[in-house]
């Protein structure tokens, strides 16, 4: 005979699996460079990572002051690209399973 399974239980499981990936990128956060040459600015790949890192990003800009959530020395629109796909990909991530999840409770499908 099996022990009753407790949904609260699962949910804390849950929350914990998300919360650690949540927290490892936190540590990740973007400041801005001091020691960057000046002609050498972060590029589109910086860009991509700093794009995806966004939501955490801005979440610890609240506390603290020297975290930026955008590189203001870039190199132009390879940064600003990265930045958008970075976030683009964080977005679906994120919204896609959910927003799948709710429509087909609603639907029924």
């Amino acid at each position: 005979m099996t022990a009753p399974t407790h949904p609260a239980r699962h949910r804390l499981a849950a929350a914990g699996v998300l919360l650690a990936p949540v927290l490892s990128l936190a540590a990740c956060a973007a400041q801005a460079s001091t020691v960057t040459a000046p002609g050498a600015g972060p590029g589109f790949w910086l860009g991509l990572w700093h794009g995806f890192i966004c939501p955490i990003t801005f979440l610890v800009s609240l506390f603290n002051d020297h975290v930026g959530v955008y590189e203001v020395r870039n190199n132009g629109h390879l940064y600003d690209f990265g930045f958008v796909v970075g976030a683009v990909l964080v977005a679906s991530v994120f919204h896609g399973p959910a927003h799948a999840r709710r429509h087909r409770r609603r639907t029924g499908k």
